[in-house]
């Protein structure tokens, strides 16, 4: 981000201690700012195309990848809360694109798995969203974009067990 001289002139006032983020060095902000403006695309491109949204769809390319698995598990690796996750779910049900039933191995819980309607609907959108993150990462190098690639893992895997982290 370079700094405008318009820029200098907003201000939200000092904090008590005078102290002022700096969005150009901030890195929850360039990762938010990221978060956003990517899911804003991706939801016009997902549901304009495919009628699949963003949270549809990190629900979809999570089942490709474990098929069967449980709410408790998708809130958890997609960093979602409970009931947003039940309502897509519910919805996505009804749409025939998944399958809810009980866990084989714990009655308690529930398997949930992509139907061959939502197979085939991710099928088509992964091309999409794999060209999308090739053109994000066009930029960098292939070096650079493992470099990248390592350091937000390490940068998410520092959020695990630390709450006071992952509320900013």
């Amino acid at each position: 981000m370079s700094k405008r001289p318009e820029d200098s002139s907003r201000s939200n006032g000092p904090t008590s201690d005078g102290q002022r983020l700096d969005l150009d060095r901030y890195v929850p902000a360039f990762i938010t700012f990221i978060a956003n403006k990517m899911s804003r695309n991706a939801s016009t491109v997902y549901q304009g195309r495919f009628g699949v949204n963003v949270t549809e769809w990190r629900i979809m390319s999570l089942l490709a990848l474990e098929p069967g698995i449980s709410a408790s598990r998708i809130c958890f690796v997609i960093g979602f809360d409970k009931g947003p996750v039940s309502r897509t779910l519910s919805a996505m049900q009804e749409r025939g694109l998944i399958d809810i039933g009980p866990d084989a191995k714990d009655r308690r819980t529930h398997s949930i798995t992509l139907t061959p309607h939502g197979l085939a609907v991710h099928d088509e959108i992964i091309v999409v969203a794999l060209e999308r993150e090739r053109r994000l990462m066009a930029c960098l190098s292939e070096d650079e974009q493992e470099v990248l690639i390592d350091l937000l893992r390490r940068v998410h895997s520092n959020l695990e067990g630390k709450p006071d982290l992952s509320n900013d």
